[in-house]
This record gives structure tokens, sequence and C-alpha cells, in this order.
């Protein structure tokens, strides 16, 4: 008997422990509409005091570089948590920094392409404070990530870091900053006046939406070009599919998978420099004929995708414009909203021991009638269609990107917040309602980098 009441004893105090720590570790999800936010307001403050473009005092100028961004050693292969951690042996191809800056006289600015999975914050801390080295600041920084899940990780801190992009190493931050700061400086020694023109071709039969298999995809390949008097030329190519063509447990193999091999046949073929930037691929898949993680799997579909673009990039009309603006809007969020179970959520103190607290932006780059709007996210490509009366009205061409600095998570359409499902469930980590609330601030960074919201 005195066992017994010894074993309720404990067995009492684990129950009131565990009613303890789900006391102080959840909440319910707060559904409050977003317009009714302090958060809100303050966005909408910041995006009001966003100053207007300058006028241009020069032509365009350009110049791009790369800088071969693959370590010495290996890292864990970053993009998905079941390889726990482990390192990939075998470069099945290089990983790169690709880089534009931007000069008009007025305005000066700096396009990075990383082949990474996303744009590490940890990175994004790193160059906030070196950017003055090469005569920068973040607010005049535009970045983007090729997204492959078979790329270096190591750069991320706290358990969910660990989960996505493997055991952290410092050395890796440095590693990263230290060629996109290289890769501005060797672009900035290459300047020159440029043309620029825009051409985007439908490859919507490449990808499927996985969240929704009957819902829309964002499918164009877009291109933005710009050509020197020389005749040398630079592309900047955007795509909406995942890539993921590399098996999940392929772990072994660094690799830019499709985009990669993408980049080289472009390169190939057209003599261009060329970058490729992830855009609004939220729950968007790549429709592949055959298994996944054979490289002629990965070369057919870039061979399909540039089958689809040369014929588009050979009727592209250059033109001399020195418009060039670039606003950084800092993003105001609902407190974390990670959910564990139904309409429960960790409580905020919990999400960030476990992923950090990292700020986010919006950012919109006006280059000519062309502009690109960045996403701290994996952006859904359901919700670029909502862009399409501002993009006729204000007469522009529309690239919109995913992964520009700190991650938020998925952002999808708010009809999908209570779908069982992997981008609404495990990877919404700020509440409801942020489909139409980034849609609305990305409308806004629209305008005033047009001019037409002054």
């Amino acid at each position: 008997m005195k066992y017994l009441r010894l074993f309720f004893k404990i067995l009492l105090g684990l129950v009131i422990a565990i009613g303890l720590f789900l006391a102080v570790s959840l909440a319910p999800v707060d559904e409050t509409p977003y317009q009714q936010t302090a958060y809100y307001a303050q966005t909408r403050q910041r995006l009001n005091q966003l100053p207007a473009p300058p006028k241009p005092q020069t032509e365009l100028r350009a110049g791009w570089a790369k800088v071969n961004l693959t370590p010495s050693f290996t890292t864990s292969t970053g993009g998905y948590g079941v390889r726990r951690g482990k390192h990939w042996t075998t470069v099945r191809d290089s990983i790169y920094v690709r880089t534009f800056v931007l000069d008009n006289g007025s305005t000066r600015a700096a396009v990075v392409a990383l082949d990474l999975l996303i744009t590490p914050p940890t990175v994004v801390e790193q160059l906030k404070k070196r950017l003055p080295e090469v005569g920068l600041r973040w607010e005049h920084v535009f970045i983007g990530a090729i997204h492959s899940h078979n790329t270096m990780g190591g750069w991320a801190p706290k358990l969910v870091g660990g989960l996505i992009a493997g055991d952290y190493e410092p050395r890796i931050i440095d590693l990263i900053t230290d060629a996109i700061l290289k890769s501005i400086r060797l672009a900035q020694q290459q300047t020159g006046p440029v043309e620029v023109g825009f051409t985007q071709v439908d490859a919507t039969d490449f990808i499927s939406n996985r969240l929704n298999q009957d819902g829309p995809v964002d499918g164009p390949i877009r291109l933005l070009k710009f050509r020197k008097k020389n005749g040398d030329s630079a592309l900047l190519c955007t795509f909406s599919g995942h890539a993921t063509l590399t098996n999940i447990h392929a772990y072994q193999y660094l690799t830019r998978d499709y985009p990669g091999a993408l980049v080289d046949q472009l390169e190939q073929k057209t003599g261009s420099f060329v970058a490729f930037m992830a855009g609004a691929v939220g729950s968007t898949a790549p429709k592949a004929e055959s298994e996944k993680d054979d490289p002629t799997t990965i070369n057919r579909y870039a061979d399909s995708l540039t089958a689809r673009t040369l014929p588009a990039l050979a009727q592209i009309q250059l033109r001399p414009d020195s418009s060039l603006a670039v606003l950084t809007l800092p993003l105001g969020l609902r407190e974390p909203h990670a959910r564990v179970i139904g309409n429960w959520r960790v409580r905020p103190w919990l999400f960030y021991a476990l992923y950090g607290d990292y700020p986010s932006d919006l950012k919109a780059l006006r280059i000519g009638r062309t502009i690109l709007v960045g996403t701290p996210c994996d952006f859904s490509g359901e919700l670029v269609a909502d862009f399409n009366q501002i993009v006729a009205q204000e007469k522009i061409n529309l690239m919109v990107t995913s992964f520009d600095g700190g991650y938020v998570g998925y952002i999808t359409p708010d009809k999908y917040y209570h779908k069982d499902a992997y981008e609404t469930q495990v990877m919404n980590w700020f509440g409801p309602y942020n489909g139409t609330y980034f849609v609305e601030m990305m409308k806004g960074l629209i305008e005033r980098v047009s001019g037409s919201g002054h």
C-alpha cells in the first residue's frame, strides 16, 4: 500500500507538471482580422512613409559577376529534416553567388541570387553589419535563392534550424557573407551602360499545385535581360517550381537541382551571364516524367524549360531605361502561431526558443518597366493572380520571388488556413489572414516604387 500511494503521488505530480507546462506553452489561435491589429497599423504606417523614388541622374549602368560558394569542407545537406543532419559527400555541381549591381546616378542597388535553400537569416544579420564595406546598406539589396533542397546547410542555429539545415557551423555564415561581398565588388568593377528588356513564357504544364491539385499555379518563366554596348548580356530568370527533383533521401549530393541545369544550359546557348531566383514556389511542385534523383531527369526537365525559353528570348526587345528604385518595408507580423494540435499553438517564448526571432522585410525593386517584389517566405503561386489588375493598371512587368531574407514559413491563400496539410499546418508560423495581408502590402510597395503611390 505504501508503494501504491507513492506511485499515485508521483503520477499526480507528473500530471500537474504537464498541465502547468501546457498552460505556459500553449494558447488558442488568435483569429482577429489583421486589419484590426497593431502590427498591421504599424506596417501600413511604414509603407506610407517610404520615400518617393528619386529621379535618375544618368543612364542605367549594370555589372554582373559570380563567385564560387562551394566549400572546401562538407556540410549538412540543407533541405529536409528526415536527413538528420547528414553531410553531402559528392559535389554533383558547384554552387555560386551570382550578383548584379545597378546604378542610375541617384540609386544604386545589388541583386543577389544564392544557390541555397533560402537566404539564411543569420547571413542577413551579418550583411546588415558588413554591407558598408562595399558602399551599400541592406535597404539597397534585393536577394533571393534557388531553393534547391540539396545544397549547403549548417547556417541556422536552434532546433528548427537544425532540422532544416543540419548542425550549425558559424564559419558557414562567414563563408556565405564573404562570397556575397566579393561578388558585389566584382560586379561593381564591371558596370557599364545597359539596355533592358523583359519577356515571359508560359510553363504551367511543368508544375503542379501540391496543396490543391485543382488549384492554379504561377506558370510563367520570367526573364529580365540586360545588354551592354559591347554586346555582353545577362539574364535574371525566375520560375515557380520547387527545386526538388533530387530525392529526399539523396543527402549525399551537393547540387543546384534543375535551376542549376537551366542556368548552365541558358548560358551555353545564349552566351549570357544567367542568374536564377525561385519565384512564388509555395505549394508548387515540378512535374517530372521519371523517378527523382536520376540526373537525367533533372537535365531533361531543364531541357524542356530551355526549349520553351529560347524562342521568347529571341523576340525580346531591349531599350534604354534609366528607371531604378529599391524599397524595403519592415514587416510586422501577428505573434507566432505554430500550431501543434487543432487550433492550439505554441506561445511566442517557446517558438522563439526553438526557432529564433528574426526581422523580416518585403522588398520592391524597379528596373525600367519591370518590378521585382521579394518575400521572406515560400510565397504561394496561387496569390500571384491577385496582382493582375495592378500590373495592367501600372503597365508593368512583375516578378515575385521568395526567400528575400528573414524566413516566416509558408504564405498561402487564407481559405486554406484550416486545411490539414504540410504547408498550412506545419509550415504556417504566423497565423491566419497572411495571404491577404501580404498581397495588400505588396500591392502598396508596387505603387510606391512605380511612383503612383504618392
